[in-house]
């Protein structure tokens, strides 16, 4: 079977098993079923934040902990929300259907807890970002930062090949919308009155640069080949928010929010690797405390428009 047609099957196979999955975890109740809570957040590690230690003590599995900086905890606190009132579902390592926790998984555990409900005035989802695209191989940021700090073999549009890196040309907004529509449609059912919102990432690396850096100990180390990742983060930007306008939902440009404070500048809003310049213990290339500030802000304001 080609590959095309074998990744086609894939995907079929993929929104028929999240219909199913969702359709069979739905309540026998209504739309107009009181209750729900006033916002919940799906998402990845962008969401839940954390620190290195926790993957370390953990084997890799930090148990899907909330660090009290995380830009929904702050975004909570800005809103006046009692945490009650708040469903946050996101997880280190999330995805939208590749592996871990996944968004049918996050979706259902929100469902479980009531989350949803015409009550509900926001649904925020950030992820894309750990999934696999085109590939078998799930390209995770930990394997970005190990192909950027490669200077023997570089990390240019070869690695696709190599399989270090994913095919950029199958991250479009159609793949995107495609792979969460299922969920989306069941959250627009039961939270008749929820905005719903795909929260993008954080600069990292200025959009369509072929040059990347990273902060290791507080030393930048440039990578001169860095086309595969940084066009892998502006093919994720773009495919959020195409999706975003396929679906009839709202897109968070956080990259705009962002912009001039990704890694190596001379104010960093994201961190480096046991760099002390930002925070020390803090995931690679996620947000910094302050950093998440800026998007809760930017989460606040958008709400608050209405």
């Amino acid at each position: 079977m080609k590959s095309s047609a074998r990744l086609r099957l894939l995907a079929a196979s993929t929104v028929c098993g999240t219909a199913a999955v969702l359709a069979a975890m739905a309540p026998p109740t209504t739309a107009e079923t009181p209750g729900g809570k006033t916002l919940v957040v799906i998402g990845d590690s962008f969401s839940a934040n954390g620190e290195i230690l926790d993957l370390l003590n953990a084997g890799g599995d930090p148990g899907c902990k909330h660090v009290p900086t995380s830009w929904p905890t702050q975004l909570t606190q800005r809103i006046g929300l009692s945490p009650d009132d708040v469903e946050d579902t996101s997880c280190q390592g999330g995805t939208i259907d590749t592996s871990g926790w996944t968004l049918v998984h996050q979706v259902k555990r929100a469902m479980s807890d009531n989350a949803f409900g015409p009550r509900t005035r926001t649904v925020t989802i950030q992820l894309g970002m750990n999934d696999a695209w085109g590939t078998d191989n799930p390209v995770a940021l930990s394997r970005a930062f190990t192909c950027l700090t490669d200077l023997i073999d570089g990390c240019g549009p070869e690695a696709a090949a190599q399989g270090r890196a994913p095919d950029l040309d199958t991250i479009t907004g159609q793949a995107y919308a495609d792979r969460v529509r299922q969920a989306v449609d069941y959250i627009r059912y039961y939270a008749p009155n929820a905005r719903i919102v795909f929260v993008g990432y954080p600069e990292i690396h200025s959009p369509g640069q072929d040059s990347a850096c990273a902060s290791i100990l507080g030393i930048d180390v440039v990578q001169p080949r860095a086309g595969a990742v940084t066009g892998f983060l502006d093919r994720i930007d773009t495919a959020q928010r195409e999706a975003a306008g396929i679906l009839n939902v709202n897109f968070l440009d956080t990259r705009a929010v962002t912009a001039g404070h990704g890694a190596c500048t001379a104010d960093p809003w994201v961190d480096g690797a046991f760099d002390p310049h930002t925070e020390p213990l803090g995931f690679p290339w996620h947000p910094s405390a302050h950093g998440d500030s800026m998007v809760a802000a930017a989460m606040h304001q958008w709400i608050a428009r209405g």
